[in-house]
């Protein structure tokens, strides 16, 4: 299975690491906070303007950009206070992609910063070739085609023979429908094909285990 791949493109938030974690909490609150204390409301008011920012641009910071004039630093400046103890060492996750034959990418809409602190924290820092985040991709997220041409072309990625990896399974149609295989990382069925090029999975460590026999 997907013998043939020879680059693999990995998610970070709550796809390298499982959702409803304490750093995603701290994520979701530092988000909150920013955007509280910008446009100068309470944590319920700062819920529905992230919600139609998220709805109407993809991310609390390219909409911050795009209807304001916020600096994407100061915007980003919560995560240098973020507590990345809260999460530790994944080994037999290290070990599967370890295992990979190929390139390993990180693509995220967070910052350089937020991944390379994730990605130390997991022990995994080895284990990727690079990472593509937001300001590489010049504030525009996923699921954009900006974004991803831009992704695809820096590392000169062949669609065709990459898997991409994802919690949201809104930044996956876009890749497949470039050709990428792509594995929605969500609860539910351990493991199951929905269709060509399509596969659905509880954990990503489970099912990279299943390719490498790790």
């Amino acid at each position: 299975m997907l013998a043939d791949m020879e680059t693999w493109v990995l998610d970070l938030d709550n796809t390298l690491y499982p959702a409803g974690s304490a750093l995603a909490e701290q994520l979701t609150h530092g988000i909150l906070s920013t955007i509280a204390q910008y446009y100068g409301t309470d944590v319920a008011g700062a819920r529905r303007i992230q919600a139609e920012l998220v709805a109407e641009y993809g991310t609390s910071l390219r909409g911050a950009m795009v209807t304001g004039t916020i600096d994407p630093h100061d915007f980003l400046d919560f995560e240098r206070r973020i507590d990345y103890s809260v999460i530790g060492p994944d080994p037999a996750l290290a070990a599967a992609l370890t295992t990979l034959p190929g390139r390993k990418y990180v693509y995220t809409n967070g910052s350089a910063y937020h991944a390379e602190q994730a990605l130390g924290r997991l022990g995994l820092t080895g284990c990727v070739d690079g990472v593509f985040d937001i300001l590489a991709g010049d504030l525009v997220p996923k699921p954009y085609a900006e974004s991803l041409d831009a992704f695809l072309t820096r590392f000169g990625i062949e669609p065709a023979r990459a898997v991409m990896f994802d919690d949201l399974e809104v930044n996956l149609a876009l890749p497949h429908e470039r050709g990428m295989t792509t594995v929605w990382i969500t609860e539910g069925s351990p493991y199951e094909q929905l269709a060509e090029r399509r596969w659905r999975a509880a954990d990503l460590p489970g099912f990279l285990r299943r390719l490498t026999n790790v």
